[in-house]
């Protein structure tokens, strides 16, 4: 039975009895092939390792180099290059086991200001396709192409090779695409053929194809809830399919009428617009434990910049701060405090967080500490809190002028003065003295 097909390097189509080893045109193996092919619209688009695959197209000698972005002696692998990935390293791993399992690794700390830059670009290539883009995190995102055919003279496949194709060569990292009939099936897909991969999870073969995979392929299955269907007597797909579907939701509840309709492959969510970030965090793992309100503000202080840099980048606020602490034995603790009016202001975060951090203060040792905002939504250029409070506002222009200097000059041209000793390269200002300086640079 013959199939339709494509090639993914010189991007033509073809639909044959028998499905070509190589492209009649350019001769790559390069060829995906399926029988429902050009009748598939959800897409699932996730980057190659991201960070590092940044990394390797800023610095050419890091290719042939494993690469892991990270850093600290307790922190954890934020992502690694394909290459380290094959002496076992992860993501979200612990340093020193990373380092252990390759020692030859560059190591190298995340620059989230230049990934959020990147990430935006490559946005703008998926509005492009279509106006169905739901983002899920920096580094991927859903994309409903139904209908877009008649505008890209090109059914969704053809049109997403072509996006692949130009992201590769105008941004300089790679994707992997998932195709199929809805979300939970692209997203399954866009994993199969990791990098550069376009698998594609047709609606025939749906019920075949899940049957023989382990239940934690389903989204939301985690390690608990997985030894619990193993104890139950069930550990694949497949076993979930032939259960009845009133029993599942007996034992489970909710969660038991969700698998049988996964297990099936029925998934009617739609792509949705509105499926923005819903919460951006910064946090760090020290190389030894902080019990003092002195050492656990400086980081705070540390973490609530780097936040802001981020709602800056993406041009959103906040109206929710979290802080997150997690203690020596791993316990982990979180005060939220619900503001007034939303905020991307480094000192509107870090003043909130230091009220929600006074109170935890105990003599307890911490490991971690972070700063999260939810509540998220486009900024409008100011925080609306300026218009109430006349110190909040002379801290805040203190804050933007800080924001334009370094961005003349460079992230390490003006540091608070209570970093300082860890930026001795920097100059210290108070925010009271930054807007005099830009003054006199300009």
């Amino acid at each position: 039975m013959g199939a339709d097909w494509l090639c993914r390097d010189c991007l033509i189509m073809g639909s044959t009895a028998t499905v070509p080893g190589r492209c009649p045109s350019c001769g790559s193996p390069r060829l995906r092939s399926h029988a429902e092919l050009f009748a598939l619209s959800i897409a699932h688009v996730d980057c190659d390792a991201f960070y590092a695959s940044v990394e390797k197209r800023d610095d050419p000698s890091l290719n042939d180099k494993p690469l892991i972005i990270g850093g600290g002696v307790r922190g954890v692998v934020s992502t690694c290059c394909y290459i380290a990935r094959q002496s076992g390293v992860r993501s979200a791993m612990p340093m020193f086991k990373a380092r252990e399992l390759c020692p030859d690794a560059v190591i190298i700390k995340p620059n989230m200001a230049k990934y959020v830059e990147v990430s935006r670009q490559i946005r703008r290539h998926m509005d492009e396709l279509t106006p169905l883009v739901e983002p899920i995190s920096i580094d991927e995102a859903f994309l409903d192409l139904t209908g877009t055919e008649k505008v890209h003279k090109a059914p969704p496949a053809l049109a997403l090779a072509r996006f692949a194709r130009r992201i590769a060569e105008d941004i300089g990292v790679t994707i992997s695409v998932g195709l199929s009939h809805n979300k939970f099936l692209a997203k399954v897909a866009s994993d199969l053929d990791k990098p550069r991969g376009f698998a594609v999870i047709g609606a025939a073969e749906t019920l075949d194809f899940l049957a023989p995979k382990p239940i934690s392929l389903i989204f939301g299955v985690g390690k608990v809830f997985s030894e619990t269907l193993k104890k139950d007597g069930y550990h694949t797909i497949g076993q979930l399919q032939q259960e009845d579907p009133t029993r599942l939701i007996r034992l489970y509840g909710e969660s038991g009428a969700r698998l049988a309709r996964l297990a099936r492959g029925q998934d009617s969510r739609r792509v949705s617009v509105d499926g923005e970030m819903k919460t951006i965090s910064s946090e760090t793992t020290f190389n030894r434990d902080h019990a003092s309100l002195d050492e656990l503000s400086t980081e705070l202080l540390k973490c609530c910049e780097r936040l802001s840099e981020r709602l800056k980048a993406k041009n959103v606020v906040g109206d929710t701060v979290t802080l997150k602490l997690k203690t020596t034995g791993f316990k982990l603790r979180t005060r939220a405090r619900h503001l007034m009016m939303p905020t991307q202001l480094a000192n509107v975060l870090y003043e909130t967080g230091m009220s929600l951090l006074q109170r935890e203060v105990d003599g307890t040792p911490f490991r971690l500490i972070g700063i999260g905002v939810s509540g998220i939504e486009a900024a409008d250029g100011s925080d609306p809190v300026d218009l109430l409070e006349p110190l909040v506002a002379r801290k805040a222009a203190a804050e933007r002028a800080m924001d334009r200097v370094r961005t003349r000059f460079g992230r390490t041209a003006l540091v608070r003065g209570k970093l300082y000793t860890s930026r001795p390269d920097a100059a210290p200002v108070s925010e009271e003295e930054a807007e005099d300086l830009e003054g006199k640079t300009r």
